[in-house]
């Protein structure tokens, strides 16, 4: 959490655009040009410096200060409570007019003057910036279904049965992660958003880790048969077990958290058209990298690691060599759904929130990485979901979009008639029966 603390005192984007929408009511008729926003000298306030040019008048230096009523993970973060102008501060009625027949209003949202003018970015070609935007834009993507893909790959690579119930898990740590963040901005009136997703973060590894214990145990290691398909009906019934159930928990309505960290910064620039990255991007970024490395680390440098690979290469040679089978299974099944739940709390801090129903597409595409990636291979499995947010992303950058699924779907057909055991997969022609 060092890295999301180095994040805590930035503008948030969201209070700094309203703050900058509020100035053409300010100043009607002028131009204007924001030249710095920062901090404010009170908590949950907001400085935007700017000039205000208009005909026959001289340039004007200027500058407001806002106030919210929150911020944080807080919903009524950007709820404009106060403002004031190196002239005066508006009273209440001149800030609830504002608010009621501006701000709320289409055309207060399109008046917003933009933010500072970047200057000092390196210069690069049109296609270049753009693809470089487009790299940029899928790495939290990535890693996701990087995150995914391994959930997959844990629990193939020891029983040889898929999970179908890994973007149901996604959406539980997603709750869990909401609910986190709730407690902490409602339950303890702590606005930290460094506190409030540490808290969602402990809540989404325990309760995925539970839950993917729990049903993994009942669908895959109660589910005896030579045949692996009644264990894949179970978990098609356990994932619909799980979206019913977060649809009773937490509601048909997606609660959505307020983003964080959001404010741009400009990497490089081709004329008009600027190369962004968020700090929140960057944070998901290495949250998804750095659970990949440990997991990398786990499978080979501990005695959980060294069991899952033996027991996984010949379970009967394992078992004589002291290594119990259902406690593996266990723990397997907890990790796999810890890596579930990560990736639901990557979702969460990445695009807001996620519907009780929306796991089941992230995880159809996480199984389609980490077959594409060898779903028997861990590394495998990351080098899938890399592919497949990658593929996905330059897809949509240059060819219709409306059929990005279908050639996914189509890849995924291509690799299985050509390469069944995936990119670092099995080395047989012809992987374990599914």
């Amino acid at each position: 959490m060092a890295l999301l603390g180095g994040c805590g005192y930035n503008v948030d984007a969201e209070q700094a655009r309203v703050c900058r929408s509020a100035l053409p009511a300010l100043n009607p008729g002028a131009i204007i040009t924001v030249t710095k926003i920062e901090p404010g000298p009170l908590p949950r306030t907001v400085r935007v410096s700017y000039t205000a040019e208009r005909q026959r008048r001289p340039l004007r230096d200027r500058y407001v200060i806002c106030q919210f009523a929150a911020e944080g993970l807080s919903t009524r973060k950007a709820d404009l409570i106060g403002l004031g102008t190196e002239f005066r501060q508006l009273s209440d009625a001149s800030l609830y007019m504002l608010k009621r027949y501006y701000l709320d209003t289409p055309e207060g949202v399109a008046g917003d003057p933009g933010g500072v003018p970047e200057a000092g970015v390196i210069e690069l070609p049109e296609r270049l910036a753009y693809s470089l935007q487009q790299l940029l834009v899928s790495l939290p993507r990535t890693a996701i279904y990087a995150l995914l893909s391994v959930a997959y790959a844990l629990v193939f690579g020891l029983s040889g049965r898929i999970n179908l119930a890994f973007g149901e898990l996604a959406a539980v740590g997603a709750a869990a992660t909401v609910a986190g963040a709730t407690i902490s901005t409602v339950g303890l009136s702590i606005s930290s958003p460094v506190f409030g997703l540490a808290l969602g973060l402990m809540a989404a590894l325990f309760a995925s880790a539970l839950h993917g214990a729990v049903g993994g145990y009942f669908t895959i290691g109660r589910v005896r048969s030579i045949s692996n398909q009644p264990s894949l009906i179970a978990t098609v019934g356990l994932s619909l077990f799980l979206m019913e159930y977060l649809r009773l928990v937490q509601s048909p309505v997606t609660v959505w958290l307020p983003p964080i960290w959001a404010t741009p910064w400009a990497l490089a620039q081709a004329g008009d058209f600027l190369v962004n990255l968020t700090p929140i991007a960057v944070i998901t970024t290495g949250i998804g990298l750095a659970a990949a490395l440990i997991l990398l680390w786990l499978m080979k440098a501990t005695s959980f690691g060294r069991a899952w690979r033996a027991y996984s290469d010949d379970a009967r040679a394992a078992a004589l060599f002291g290594v119990d089978g259902k406690k593996l299974l266990l723990v397997t099944l907890a990790l796999a759904g810890a890596m579930a739940g990560l990736s639901g709390l990557l979702i969460v801090v990445q695009y807001g929130g996620l519907g009780f129903a929306g796991g089941f597409q992230y995880g159809l595409k996480a199984l389609i990485a980490a077959i594409i990636g060898g779903i028997g291979s861990i590394p495998g499995a990351l080098l899938g979901g890399i592919a497949v947010g990658l593929f996905e992303t330059l897809w949509s950058a240059y060819l219709p979009i409306e059929a990005r699924d279908m050639a996914l779907y189509g890849a995924l057909v291509v690799f299985l008639i050509f390469r069944p055991g995936g990119l670092l997969g099995l080395r047989d022609p012809t992987p374990r029966a599914v």
